[in-house]
């Protein structure tokens, strides 16, 4: 066979693209491919055998549609795109989420569409509700609380919360995660399947849970209601209020589903019972509605018939599975213990390490510190022994200097004495000298004053001896001779004689006289002359007295 052959052989497909609610896939479907047949492929893609709850949506004219399953893909009203685009979603909705979600995809599924639902409020949810099942959603995402991990404004980029209840109340991003923190901190210990599980738990129970609703009218009048859908029946609601039906139809109560064009019967399985009847505003409508009350009281009845093989056979690997992470989580939970102990006991250890380090770190410094203090000990203590020697060689020189000063000060004391005794011979000297003085010159004025009565007394011998010699000798005045024989004339030459020696010592005895004062002057300068050195001397001396008190 040709290659050309086998690439006849080979059948056409288009492409789809799947989207879940995490996640996108494409696949190539065949042409003649029935709705069940792309189906199933993407159950087995994800590994999926709860496959009831699930169905493939479509919008087509602004109409959410489910792929039928017994018709082909390309003969229904789908998209005319490349690639064709299909939701996968859950169609229909357990009654109980613990006893019916057997594998955990189809509980993560189911949490992740119902998340969805209530942050874009198309179920209702009140806001202390709606921080729970935040705190929920965080133990699935994140794990246990950490607060050494989670930090504040972990949950910055997290969706958590429905707009309308952070528009409703007046709280800042810090103030809910620090209330979404404080439930989160709460679950430590829940595996994400059993923290999903818990959301769904709490999400089953709020009133728009699972309800299909569908614009009606009960008349032709066209008195709007709105219809709802629901795995346990068909409940009727006015428009403005979703939360509280006026009237509801269990499954079991119905006995018959009918629609003609738009009308719609709902029979109830008492005869007696009034018919309900209702129009919608589209055949299409009408379509989805019976779809959905067919596939929702097929699951009804199927929950209270006993259990299929198949059925058993996944509650037993579903209840094994369980039991095995349950073992598992005990399993993990006691090695996370033990890990946390370890861990504690290694922060502990390295705690005490680091102590140990820093207290060994710290003896080391203070050690060193020890050598640094002993080397500057050491250092002091030379240079304390220096300064020792050098203040014994100072004291040594103090005493040698206050043995010199009392000495000096002895010395000065004596030599004040010595001064004073001085100035007090010198003073006396003076008196003396004054008092000296005073005699000479008073003997001076008698020597003078003998001198002048001599003088006098000789001018008057010399007058009388001229008159005498006048009336004695006149021829003997104008000649003037001189003969050795006369005896008068030889004792008036003696007598001349005698004159003149005697007026030769009183000039000497004159001269002497002048020649004392003037001797007497000249020791008088010489002596002030001395008392001016020794008053300079005196005053040196008290000076260096007073620096040398200074000094002490």
């Amino acid at each position: 066979m040709s290659i050309r052959g086998l690439k006849k052989k080979q059948p056409r497909t288009f492409k789809v693209k799947i989207i879940t609610v995490d996640a996108e896939m494409e696949f190539n479907c065949e042409m003649k491919w029935k709705g069940k047949d792309l189906f199933d492929l993407v159950c087995r893609a994800l590994g999926l055998r709860e496959t009831w709850f699930f169905g493939l949506q479509y919008t087509i004219k602004g109409m959410c549609t489910w792929l039928k399953m017994d018709k082909k893909v390309l003969d229904q009203e789908i998209p005319k795109e490349d690639p064709v685009s299909f939701h996968f979603l859950a169609k229909f909705y357990p009654e109980k989420v613990e006893e019916e979600l057997l594998q955990e995809i189809t509980q993560h599924l189911f949490f992740l569409q119902v998340k969805k639902q209530i942050l874009d409020e198309e179920i209702y949810c009140s806001p202390e509700a709606t921080v729970l099942l935040a705190s929920y959603a965080v133990q699935a995402k994140y794990g246990d609380y950490d607060p050494n991990f989670h930090e504040p404004g972990f949950l910055a980029h997290d969706e958590l919360l429905p707009k309308r209840v952070l528009r409703q109340y007046q709280l800042t991003a810090e103030m809910w995660e620090e209330k979404i923190t404080a439930w989160y901190a709460e679950h430590r210990g829940i595996a994400r399947d059993e923290a999903e599980m818990n959301y769904l738990k709490i999400a089953q129970d709020l009133e728009m849970y699972g309800v299909n609703y569908f614009p009606i009218a009960q008349n032709k009048n066209h008195t709007d209601l709105l219809l709802g859908v629901d795995a346990k029946g068909i409940h009727i609601y006015s428009i403005n209020n979703r939360f509280s039906p006026n009237k509801s139809f269990e499954w079991s109560a119905i006995r018959n589903i009918s629609y003609s064009e738009k009308e719609l019967t709902i029979k109830p399985l008492d005869k007696k019972a009034e018919v309900f009847k209702f129009f919608s505003s589209q055949l299409k409508v009408n379509k989805l509605i019976l779809q959905l009350c067919i596939g929702n009281h097929d699951l009804f009845m199927r929950r209270r018939k006993v259990d299929s093989i198949e059925i058993q056979q996944m509650k037993a690997q579903a209840r094994e599975e369980k039991a095995r992470k349950k073992m598992e989580n005990q399993r993990l939970a006691r090695e996370k213990q033990l890990r946390e102990e370890a861990e504690r006991a290694k922060e502990e250890l390295e705690r005490r390490l680091f102590q140990l380090e820093d207290e060994a770190r710290q003896a080391n410094e203070a050690l060193l510190r020890s050598q640094e203090a002993a080397e500057l000990l050491a250092e002091k203590a030379q240079i304390a022994e220096e300064e020792a020697k050098l203040l014994a060689q100072n004291a040594a020189e103090a005493e040698q200097e206050r043995q010199r000063l009392e000495i000096t000060a002895l010395k000065t004391k004596e030599e004040k004495r010595l001064m004073e005794q001085k100035m007090r011979e010198a003073e006396l000297i003076a008196v003396k000298l004054v008092k000296e003085s005073d005699r000479r010159a008073k003997e001076a004025e008698h020597l003078k004053q003998d001198l002048h009565e001599a003088r006098e007394a000789e001018r008057k011998a010399k007058q009388k001896l001229l008159d005498i010699t006048r009336l004695s000798y006149p021829h003997m005045v104008k000649y003037p001779q001189y003969s050795p024989t006369d005896s008068r004339d030889a004792n008036f030459d003696k007598g001349s004689v005698k004159l003149d020696l005697k007026d030769i010592d009183l000039k000497r005895l004159s001269f002497e006289i002048e020649r004392e004062r003037l001797d007497y002057i000249e020791k008088s300068k010489k002596f002030e002359d001395r008392l001016k050195e020794l008053k300079s001397e005196i005053y040196a001396l008290k000076l260096e007295e007073k620096q040398s008190g200074l000094y002490c």
